[in-house]
């Protein structure tokens, strides 16, 4: 097994998964304006399965999507990493980041500052090239946190494979970051 990696910036901290996260993991997910740009809110049992996978996917390879906790108080946020895209998408395998934030925590400016910490352990540890990151063309917040950590659209719009068609959510915008990129804008 590989060494656990855990991320630290001046306010949080990014961890592996604890049984404690899952009641609060589990009230996130069944948020619906958290939930607003997926498909539907998930019932406890998805929750905690989901929680369970992502712990195993960080036990596996060392680092993934992350539990979020301000260091402050202790106090779980989400969670926020970098995890393998799936190979059902319409683009090539790639490395994606990403963040699922409670709504109390909104609008302190943690999205950011979780996955700048994110992409810089991707590109200075894990020597990955370039990472992704998508979502709904609706989700206009996610947009903006991935404008602020230097990633670019590239206009690749796409139809998540997992979302119906005649869904608002269907349609789904592609942003990437390559390692150079990322350090000319730091």
């Amino acid at each position: 097994m590989p060494a656990i990696h855990e991320l630290e910036t001046k306010r949080l901290l990014l961890r592996q998964w604890s049984p404690s996260d899952h009641p609060a993991f589990a009230e996130m997910n069944a948020c619906p304006e958290v939930m607003e740009y997926f498909p539907s809110t998930l019932t406890r049992s998805e929750s905690d399965s989901l929680a369970s996978r992502i712990s195993k996917s960080i036990a596996e390879r060392g680092w993934g999507l992350w539990a979020l906790e301000e260091k402050q108080h202790g106090t779980f946020l989400g969670f926020t990493g970098l995890s393998q895209t799936p190979e059902l998408l319409p683009f090539d395998s790639a490395i994606e980041v990403g963040w699922r934030l409670s709504k109390q925590s909104w609008g302190n400016g943690y999205a950011t500052e979780a996955a700048t910490r994110a992409l810089e352990f991707a590109f200075d540890e894990l020597g990955i090239a370039e990472v992704v990151s998508f979502t709904s063309t609706t989700n206009v917040r996610s947009q903006a946190v991935m404008l602020r950590i230097g990633m670019s659209d590239t206009c690749k719009n796409f139809g998540h494979p997992s979302v119906p068609v005649v869904s608002d959510l269907h349609q789904h915008v592609l942003y990437r970051v390559t390692k150079e990129q990322w350090r000319a804008d730091a």
